[in-house]
């Protein structure tokens, strides 16, 4: 009889136990969520000591965790794995992330800084009202070289690149948008067609550049540009800024013809455990302060026009990383082309990279 009472005593004890250990471990579950922010940025895209900051003025624990391309941040997020609190698209990914319902729309009120945004940037058509994204950095894709090695070559045309002297001289981003755009823009074409004669006709025209390619290559081209191991690239103005930042023999042009102008916005995924704190970061970063500190760490221009009243007046006035009105009115922002085009940009692209020898 003794043994019977130990052994129901042992029971309920343990069943005491479990009981609190499972209603600790689900109380613990919902203030992990309001107490952690996890964020999913490009790498390199964030002065790290700005989620410093963040932490110690709110006390809410930022987990940073990185992505290498739009599609790979897509996946990762449609997948549910983990609960990502922001998220750093650009403009043609965030039209589809809306359009596959895995983003929460913004509260305004909770983002007073959101006043801070130049108006040039908000309301575009990948974001109505920006309902769902808040601009993060901008720029645009073009042509870094130095100036010593090409001649009179000045790349304000895309045609500089088929000059006979740069012969195996070109880097290319690894790109179908940008490569096929160029091909699109040379032929005075938008880089967002669907017509396939004109994509036809691109495509023709860029393997003619084929002789002149010297590689089709990623982050690699910038320290062959810093060392001058390299004479000419297409690129994004950013990564222009911070080879040029290291060798002031560079410079940059985009083309007249135009070209892409990017975007990369804050938005919060339907993943999100904490809204509160993803909007809470998003102010953060919208702050002068913030906008300005994150502009001079990455390199990339801020569309964040109170940030740019605290940055080098040097830096802000230079149209290569902040073009006129006049420049962006020959940009075009990257549309979503639906899947059926994507395979159709990613097809003629491969058909170029096989026609280089």
């Amino acid at each position: 009889m003794k043994s019977l009472i130990q052994a129901t005593i042992a029971i309920l004890v343990v069943s005491a136990l479990l009981f609190y250990a499972a209603d600790a471990l689900s109380a613990g579950g919902g203030k992990s969520g309001k107490d952690t922010l996890t964020i999913f940025n490009w790498g390199e895209y964030i002065d790290p000591d700005l989620l410093k900051e963040f932490e110690k003025e709110t006390g809410i624990h930022v987990i940073y965790e990185t992505f290498d391309s739009n599609e790979a941040m897509m996946t990762k997020i449609q997948q549910g794995g983990t609960a990502y609190d922001i998220a750093v698209p650009s403009e043609y990914m965030i039209e589809k992330m809306k359009e596959d319902n895995l983003l929460i729309p913004l509260d305004k009120a909770k983002i007073p800084n959101f006043k801070n945004i130049d108006p040039y940037f908000l309301d575009l058509p990948f974001d109505d009202n920006n309902q769902y994204s808040v601009p993060y950095f901008w720029g645009t894709v073009g042509i870094v070289y130095n100036p010593k090695l090409v001649g009179n070559l000045d790349f304000s045309s895309w045609d500089d690149l088929w000059d006979p002297s740069l012969k195996r001289k070109v880097f290319l981003v690894d790109g179908a948008r940008e490569v096929i755009g160029m091909g699109l823009n040379s032929l005075g074409h938008s880089l967002n067609s669907l017509d396939n004669d004109e994509l036809r006709a691109a495509t023709d025209k860029l393997i003619t550049l084929a002789p002149n390619v010297k590689a089709i290559i990623g982050d690699e081209i910038t320290p062959l540009m810093i060392n001058n191991e390299a004479t000419v690239a297409l690129t994004w103005s950013g990564q222009a800024a911070d080879m040029m930042s290291e060798n002031e023999e560079l410079d940059f042009a985009v083309p007249e013809e135009g070209s892409n102008l990017w975007f990369d916005n804050m938005v919060i995924p339907k993943t999100s455990k904490n809204i509160d704190g993803a909007h809470a970061f998003i102010n953060f970063m919208l702050s002068a302060e913030s906008g300005a500190q994150n502009a001079d760490y990455v390199g990339y221009s801020t569309p964040n026009i109170a940030a740019m009243d605290l940055m080098d007046p040097e830096v802000v006035s230079d149209e290569r990383y902040y073009p006129s009105e006049e420049q962006r009115d020959t940009l075009e922002v990257y549309k979503n082309l639906g899947p059926d085009y994507l395979g159709k940009y990613n097809e003629l692209f491969l058909e170029f990279k096989m026609s280089i020898r």
